[in-house]
């Protein structure tokens, strides 16, 4: 029963030095992106202009419907 207070209290202190090492890397600005806003202008946007072309022709169905 002693081996499992030993593993747990182990465990906690795992677990508080990674969230340490977390907090100090967010603050340190490791997760900052700087790359992608600088290229974002150069991708198409595809995905919404087929979402946009999709939805058309469903409305434009659904008011000649209600229309006849």
């Amino acid at each position: 029963m002693s081996v499992i207070y030993v593993l747990l209290a182990i465990s906690i202190i795992v677990a508080v030095l990674f969230f340490a090492a977390f907090i100090i890397a967010v603050k340190n600005g490791q997760y900052d992106d700087s790359y992608t806003p600088s290229v974002r202008m150069l991708f198409e946007d595809e995905l919404v202009k087929t979402k946009t072309s999709d939805q058309k022709p469903n409305l434009n169905k659904s008011t000649e419907k209600i229309s006849n």
